[in-house]
């Protein structure tokens, strides 16, 4: 499912955060805001009483009319006065900034708890409560978009395939953690922007106040395709959260059913190059281009290589696809065994590589067992 933006919400965001920070949609962004506004107002005063200072010193002791400068050195009284202030009013400021940390550290009591896993470059979520639902989601934005040929979106680079879904009114927990390299989860409706690193898990929270569909990124420099790794969460009532919980359940069982049935069939080649076309439009392209040529050297050509031509390198192929190697991220949890197969033929029937080669969602199961 695509997506689609409120335009209320949208505009909404919008008009809120272009000259300021946004208040956001959970307790503790309302916290953030009312810290960051508290902050400016003192950084206001200040200013104003400095430069008040100062611009009255200027014009009614200026020279031209007669002022004549003091004449006295170490003042204690001043000196305590400009070190007692200072202090206080960073007392004042710290107080309030501890507690909204100490908040937003708090993930104790979660009612939902999610796996949030960093990919080069797209988001896994896996919900710990319901083992079965778990997706990845990755950038929907048509690529005639990013090369300029169609016009951009509303919410250009900031659409997924499938979004995080959470309850309203419900304190759900995010274990943040990468594959890789370094990411960064990033909503800023929500107040949270948490590395994503490998080997560590950093946790957030968040209790969102609204339904509606909120848009983020990841916000730590992670390789080529960065500015392409969106996150959008779409926040229901807790009924409906339920209902949608139900669907996710009952189609990942209806998909390994499905696994199951391909596994005991043969699909012809037309179904595999047509089947395989699309998942290399999504999966493939990026890298290793339209035409199959790749980005040498760190995306090699597969039209005319050895993997894609050789038969023996039939498993080796396969399992590069599952695994990754080197550059390339592993595809295994992303793509069911049908889509392996059928991008394999496809990658060896492409471009002129014309092998003949057909590979079934159960030669994918027997590189997968080690048969």
């Amino acid at each position: 499912m695509l997506a689609l933006s409120n335009p209320a919400i949208a505009t909404t965001a919008a008009e809120r955060s272009d000259i300021n920070l946004r208040e956001g949609v959970t307790d503790i962004s309302a916290q953030v805001y009312d810290l960051h506004m508290l902050m400016f107002w003192i950084c206001v005063v200040i200013g104003a009483l400095v430069f008040g200072v100062m611009f009255y010193s200027m014009i009614v002791h200026r020279k031209s009319v007669g002022a004549k400068p003091a004449n006295f050195h170490e003042n204690v009284k001043v000196e305590v006065l400009w070190t007692v202030i200072p202090f206080i009013i960073l007392i004042a400021m710290a107080w309030p900034a501890a507690k909204t940390l100490m908040a937003m550290e708090d993930t104790s009591e979660a009612d939902i708890t999610i796996l949030v896993t960093g990919s080069q470059w797209k988001w896994h979520y896996k919900y710990q409560e319901n083992p079965d639902v778990e997706f990845f989601s990755l950038l929907a934005t048509q690529r005639e978009q990013i090369q300029n040929k169609f016009p951009k979106g509303e919410n250009y680079l900031l659409e997924v395939d499938r979004p995080l879904v959470i309850p309203t009114g419900k304190k759900v927990r995010f274990l943040i953690t990468s594959d890789d390299v370094i990411h960064s989860w990033f909503v800023p409706d929500f107040a949270i922007k948490k590395d994503a690193n490998p080997g560590f898990i950093n946790e957030a929270w968040a209790n969102v106040n609204e339904p509606g569909i909120y848009r983020g990124a990841c916000a730590e420099l992670c390789g080529k395709d960065h500015g392409f790794m969106p996150v959008v969460v779409i926040a229901k009532e807790p009924a409906e959260y339920d209902a949608w919980i139900k669907e996710q359940e009952l189609a990942a069982i209806r998909a390994k059913e499905e696994e199951q049935r391909l596994l005991a069939m043969n699909m012809s080649m037309e179904e595999l190059m047509t089947q395989g076309e699309k998942v290399y439009n999504i999966a493939c392209v990026a890298c290793h281009q339209p035409n199959g040529e790749g980005l040498p050297p760190t995306f090699p050509a597969l039209k005319g290589s050895a993997i894609a031509l050789e038969k023996q390198n039939i498993p080796a192929h396969i399992d590069y696809i599952i695994n990754g190697k080197n550059n390339m991220p592993a595809f295994g949890k992303q793509l069911s065994m049908s889509e392996i197969a059928a991008v394999v033929t496809y990658e060896r029937n492409a471009w002129g590589n014309n092998t003949g080669d057909m590979v079934q969602a159960k030669d994918v199961n027997a590189v997968i067992n080690g048969q």
